[in-house]
């Protein structure tokens, strides 16, 4: 895959965009929505009026001018740095949208009408309409092909230079406006109205426009605000405590203690960690429609794939010809071209490649007077007569056989043994036959990508369970599935049975992932809970999914599962690191409090602080810097490992639960150090 988005976290210009929303964000309509930090900005409003009154009024019971100057602009600088947090995830969201925005320009359309060609807008075109392009021209709308053949670069979208095939017919006919036609004539019909096309959905998803807070996210937000809450608590008897001791805590205290105590990290970087975990999965050539899809890939117990086009490189292609006993190669070979002249399918031009390959050409057949017979559903064959009244015709086992069979010939039992040996490699054999007597098989097989039964390790490892969807028969099936290395299999698959597996898993509370690109994927890809559609695929096909895969890339899912264990670890690990950091400031601040009333408290000061105030201040500083400090944690995520649960639980605590705990006493520490110089 490759990625062409820019991995730097802080460019220059999105910096100083974001530094300008630190400060628009602190609307408070806008902070209300972030329950931990709006007590923050209440906190230093309070305090602002503290600074104020003790500057007109000149009374020191509530400290220093000075002390409340420093308390209140180290708070404000706590939320501008959860803001800016915020605002550098949605700012790379952002300048995503304006490239995107480049390549939705308004574009001319040749809309057809009555055969004739009118010139419009893009803007113009509705659902429903018909619009020709030819090499060269911009795509203006989404839409289907209906007509024709192109080489299409998708490079806008994608990033990916390599020009893609469209055609009609088939999962390979989904074409996006902004895309570039390089060759040949394509009739397309808009699937889409105006405003609301991929691009459109795009742009207005990797703004955030469309971001919606995750179930997750709902919980851990609830469960901050309880935190919230219990510390206001806390804090708010700490003051007849302090009566009864003749210890006078002053407003500025009492607000530094509620802030630093509230769970202040995460509660200013949880809206930046579910943003980046959007943009993580754009980076990936990945677009979500939802939050909840990114979140819920993480927990993806089973995962469901196609096989032609997913595991498979696409069509079946012929790989060798077997002539029974007594037909020479040559003239077998010939006879395969010859039935293949109206087989316009892949497998058929596949055919036509490999007599090439054996230094037959179409052109030095005799076929002048020939009728050819296509192939259909019906019949399961095709072939030609040729002018001299013979007969050739190819197709599968059961047609050619009862063909055959008709005419009063006998299937040869050679043939039959091909067939079977075929069958049994995973195989497809394809009979041929001349004036009803079978002559030879020409033997089909799918291949698998390169690479695949790796990625499918890699997911097993994760814990992801992998199951091919085929409408093979079992024997063909099974040989793919141990050769692809996957799981389980579905054989002779209809839509219905893929939704039925689905439901089936969920009853048992696993969740499941389906990625397809065809029309009859869209019942699966809107019932599984992470339904990945092709990009390449039906406009139906992607849809019905909540995410849409730009690269075509069937193990992609291995990405989506690690973008969705990132966002989940990193959500959890940040909570972990801001809780710990809480119980540290506790210890901080509180027996600094009363080690002069009380001194038996004194024991608790294990920093050995200066005193109160510099250990409030030491506090809130700490408390203030270690949001930016996070900020590239939250927006890369946590790097993720496939080792087990346990593994993973145990690894985090001990470094962001350890790690929470140390940090703010060495860093507490220090900066009390520093302060006391001053004070």
């Amino acid at each position: 895959m490759k990625n062409n988005r820019s991995t730097s976290l802080f460019p220059k210009e999105l910096v100083i965009e974001s530094l300008k929303q630190s400060f628009v964000k602190l609307n408070p309509r806008t902070m209300f929505r972030n329950p931990v930090m709006f007590t923050v900005e209440i906190c230093t409003l309070m305090m602002l009026i503290v600074t104020v009154y003790a500057a007109v009024t000149g009374d020191v019971n509530q400290g220093s001018v000075g002390y409340n100057i420093a308390v209140f602009l180290i708070l404000f600088v706590t939320l501008l740095f959860a803001n800016f947090a915020e605002a550098i995830a949605e700012a790379r969201g952002k300048a995503q949208a304006d490239s995107l925005r480049k390549t939705r320009e308004e574009t001319p359309a040749k809309l057809v009408l009555n055969n004739l060609i009118k010139v419009v807008s893009s803007s113009q075109l509705k659902k429903g309409d018909v619009f020709e392009c030819e090499a060269g021209d911009i795509i203006p709308a989404d839409g289907e092909i209906i007509e024709g053949l192109a080489s299409i670069d998708e490079s806008a979208i994608t990033g990916e230079s390599a020009p893609v095939i469209r055609e009609a017919g088939g999962d390979k006919s989904s074409v996006t406006g902004g895309t570039k036609v390089l060759s040949d004539r394509i009739r397309v019909k808009v699937t889409t109205q105006p405003g609301e096309s991929f691009l459109d959905k795009m742009i207005a998803l990797v703004e955030g426009a469309s971001r919606q807070k995750t179930p997750n996210e709902i919980a851990l937000t609830i469960l901050l605000a309880g935190f919230t809450l219990v510390f206001v608590i806390v804090c708010v008897t700490l003051k007849p405590f302090g009566d009864y001791t003749g210890t006078n805590i002053t407003i500025a205290a009492f607000l530094s203690l509620f802030v630093c105590l509230i769970p202040t990290t995460i509660g200013g970087l949880l809206s930046a960690i579910g943003i980046a975990g959007m943009d993580r999965a754009l980076r990936a050539n990945v677009i979500t429609k939802s939050g909840k899809a990114v979140e819920t890939a993480g927990d993806i117990d089973t995962l469901l794939l196609d096989k032609t086009g997913t595991i498979t490189l696409g069509n079946r292609k012929a790989t060798h010809f077997y002539p029974v006993q007594g037909i020479k190669d040559r003239e077998f070979i010939q006879v395969c071209l010859m039935a293949s002249l109206a087989d316009e399918t892949p497998e058929g031009k596949s055919i036509v490649e490999l007599g090439r390959e054996h230094g037959f050409r179409m052109r030095d057949l005799q076929t002048v007077g020939a009728k050819m017979i296509k192939f259909t559903a019906e019949t399961k064959c095709s072939g030609v007569d040729l002018a001299d009244g013979s007969r050739i015709r190819k197709g599968a086992f059961d047609a050619i056989c009862k063909l055959t069979e008709a005419a009063g010939h006998i299937f040869p039992a050679e043939a039959g043994k091909i067939v079977k040996s075929i069958s049994n490699e995973g195989g497809t054999p394809l009979v041929v036959a001349v004036n009803e007597n079978v002559i030879g098989v020409i033997g089909l097989q799918d291949i698998i990508k390169p690479g695949i039964q790796e990625r499918f390790e890699r997911l097993r490892k994760m814990g992801v369970k992998t199951v091919m969807v085929t409408g093979d028969n079992p024997l063909t099936a099974k040989y793919i599935a141990e050769k692809a290395g996957v799981d389980d299999f579905i054989a002779e698959a209809k839509p219905e049975d893929k939704m039925e597996y689905i439901k089936k898993e969920q009853q048992h509370g696993k969740l499941v992932a389906m990625m397809g690109d065809g029309t009859n994927d869209a019942p699966a890809l809107a019932q599984a809970d992470v339904g990945v559609a092709m990009n390449s695929g039906t406009q139906a096909a992607k849809e019905a999914g909540n995410m849409v895969d730009l690269d075509n890339d069937p193990t992609k899912l291995i990405e989506i599962v690690e973008i969705g264990k990132q966002l989940l670890m990193t959500r959890g690990t940040l909570t972990t690191f801001s809780i710990a950091n809480d119980v540290a400031k506790y210890f901080a601040i509180v027996p600094a409090l009363f080690m002069t009333s009380v001194p038996v408290l004194g024991a608790l000061n294990i920093m050995g602080l200066n005193s109160p105030e510099s250990a409030i201040l030491s506090a809130v500083i700490f408390n203030a810097i270690i949001i930016p400090l996070l900020i590239p944690l939250a927006l890369r995520g946590v790097k993720y490992k496939p080792i087990g649960a346990s593994a993973l639980l145990r690894r985090n605590l001990l470094i962001y639960g350890l790690g929470g705990v140390i940090a703010p006493f060495v860093g507490i520490k220090l900066i009390d150090m520093v302060i006391s110089l001053f004070m």
